[in-house]
């Protein structure tokens, strides 16, 4: 998928990620030359230190995730849940994120299916299922795999198999047909489409018509 290397967001929250990276790890260039300075062990120096608020902690959270990667917001919900944000907090937290733009399920979408698809090759299927299991709603699923049209899912679906045909060149008509078919169905393409893509790419192969008809239904 495409990353976006930059998310708009307020100077605040750009603040409050460096802020995040220092305190996590209790070993920023601040509290190294502060044990320095003061002579002092990094333990008694972490003891004199206010503990973060909920929405501190919160903030931290979903700026550390959405350095590696875009999320969509139920991915960040769930990651504050399992350490113990309260529900109140997060919802705020998630709320302000997506006032700014750190959070943003329609690009999250968009960018997933055209990375997917040219990637992977997955059809619109698979991929509104992907989306499904990310908590992304169905309406911004319909628009995002809504881009792919049926031309498009077939063109793709004829060059995973147009790859797949020398591999399987010297397995018996049965079995080759339904590996071809079967990695199709893998990625969500409709069997009507995969059984029709890969008779068509068999018989310009030079499999013979007739013999096909033996095993795969008219489409």
């Amino acid at each position: 998928m495409t990353r976006r290397t930059e998310w708009p967001g307020s100077e605040d929250d750009t603040a409050a990620a460096g802020d995040a990276e220092t305190r996590h790890d209790g070993l920023g260039r601040r509290g190294r030359k502060g044990r320095k300075d003061s002579g002092g062990s990094a333990s008694s120096r972490a003891g004199t230190e206010s503990p973060r608020t909920p929405e501190e902690q919160a903030r931290a959270i979903c700026l550390r995730l959405l350095t590696g990667s875009p999320r969509t917001r139920k991915q960040l919900g769930d990651a504050l849940h399992q350490r113990g944000i309260p529900d109140e907090v997060a919802e705020e937290v998630l709320s302000r994120f997506e006032d700014v733009g750190l959070i943003d399920d329609a690009a999250f979408a968009g960018a997933w299916v055209e990375s997917r698809h040219h990637g992977r090759g997955l059809a619109r299927r698979a991929l509104a299922r992907e989306l499904r299991t990310k908590g992304v709603d169905s309406a911004l699923i319909d628009e995002a795999v809504g881009r792919l049209d049926s031309a498009q899912e077939e063109s793709t679906a004829r060059e995973l198999v147009d790859r797949k045909l020398r591999a399987t060149r010297g397995l018996d008509r049965d079995k080759r047909l339904r590996r071809l078919a079967g990695m199709l169905a893998r990625k969500g393409y409709p069997e009507g489409l995969a059984l029709r893509v890969v008779r068509r790419a068999l018989e310009e192969e030079g499999e013979d018509p007739g013999l096909l008809d033996q095993h795969l239904p008219e489409v």
